[in-house]
């Protein structure tokens, strides 16, 4: 894979500006892997982008300048090299508390070696609530692996469950009443261990295959 770049500007918030700025980045034939926009005050936006397949970064910044609605543009370092892949964390407040306590013990083991895991939570209650963060997971830049971390879950966040599933994204689930455990890859009692098992998981130096105990409980 090329080496991704990051570039951020500051740009005119006006119809079209967008289109304008991928207009130039699609005739130097550079793809766009991720990209995100806000406005930061009424007439001016903050655009991130990260591509991939750039030959020649100094002419793409000149270009990008001919541009009228460009106020202020830079290099940035990619999202991957700065915080890298993320462990989500889903579910009530206490389990979440120490389903991160885990992941962010073990996430530090693994960050000293050189890798870069973050740990992203958030505590939620109600089933509509809840299969709307699972599937929303998603959509999220670097999301790596989800654990779900509550008493009872089931129904409508099991069927999310299992649409995050087919895209790739492994669950764990700890032990709990409802049917998501029987969906998810690895159901696991203790909360902590939950949190270090998803950091192994997708940590590039931990010696653990997830799908070797696809399915088991512990």
């Amino acid at each position: 894979m090329s080496q991704i770049k990051g570039i951020s500007l500051i740009i005119t918030d006006r119809p079209g500006a967008l289109h304008e700025v991928t207009g130039v980045i699609a005739s130097h034939g550079i793809n766009i892997t991720f990209t995100q926009q806000f406005v930061i005050k009424k007439d001016e936006s903050l655009v991130y982008m990260e591509l991939e397949g750039v030959k020649n970064f100094e002419k793409l910044l000149q270009d990008l300048k001919k541009l009228d609605i460009i106020r202020v543009i830079s290099e940035q370092t990619p999202f991957q090299q700065v915080y890298g892949k993320r462990v989500i964390v889903i579910g009530g407040g206490a389990q979440v508390a120490q389903v991160a306590l885990g992941a962010i013990t073990e996430a530090d083991r693994h960050n000293i070696r050189g890798e870069k895991i973050s740990v992203d939570t958030i505590p939620l209650v109600g089933e509509k609530e809840l299969a709307e963060a699972v599937r929303a997971v998603g959509r999220l830049h670097r999301a790596a692996i989800l654990v779900l971390a509550g008493s009872l879950m089931g129904g409508e966040i099991t069927e999310a469950v299992k649409e995050l599933r087919s895209k790739g994204i492994p669950i764990i689930s700890l032990s709990m009443a409802g049917s998501v455990p029987e969906v998810a890859d690895v159901v696991i009692t203790d909360p902590v261990q939950a949190g270090v098992i998803a950091v192994m998981a997708i940590a590039d130096t931990a010696r653990f295959d997830l799908s070797r105990v696809r399915g088991k409980r512990f």
